[in-house]
């Protein structure tokens, strides 16, 4: 008798579905870290944003606005001139690195009685270009 078996043995299926597992899960994790990458990223270029505002602010006025006018979703403006239409507010989830330990998620800016110098406080989950990761401080002198 002739055996004229057509189609998959059972090993053969467990071992194509092992392999798809394997590739997916892989692909998933790449895909997280692409985005915790992207999400520090953002951070930095809204810091910097943020600098070019208060920058262009204290050449207006002479002086950083107080604390309280740099608040996450706040307009930063003085008279007529508005130097940045919504401070913006770090990416979530903002459970990346050292930002975990953070109890309030935003960008804190702080000024000196005078109102002379700032600075903004913000948190890397993994290093961007030069910054490593962890709590950073950007003032008038530079971003760090």
């Amino acid at each position: 008798m002739k055996n004229n078996k057509k189609g998959f043995t059972l090993i053969e299926l467990l071992v194509v579905i092992a392999i798809i597992g394997l590739l997916s899960t892989l692909s998933i994790l790449a895909l997280n870290t692409a985005r915790a990458r992207s999400r520090d990223a953002r951070r930095v270029a809204d810091v910097k944003q943020i600098q070019t505002a208060l920058e262009m602010y204290y050449n207006d006025t002479g002086s950083y606005p107080a604390t309280a006018s740099v608040t996450a979703g706040a307009r930063l403006y003085s008279g007529d001139s508005t130097y940045i239409a919504a401070i913006p507010k770090p990416p979530t989830p903002t459970n990346d690195g050292d930002c975990a330990v953070l109890t309030t998620p935003v960008y804190t800016y702080t000024v000196d009685a005078g109102n002379s110098t700032y600075t903004l406080k913000y948190c890397l989950g993994a290093a961007v270009n030069d910054l490593t990761d962890g709590l950073h401080t950007a003032t008038p002198a530079g971003i760090w």
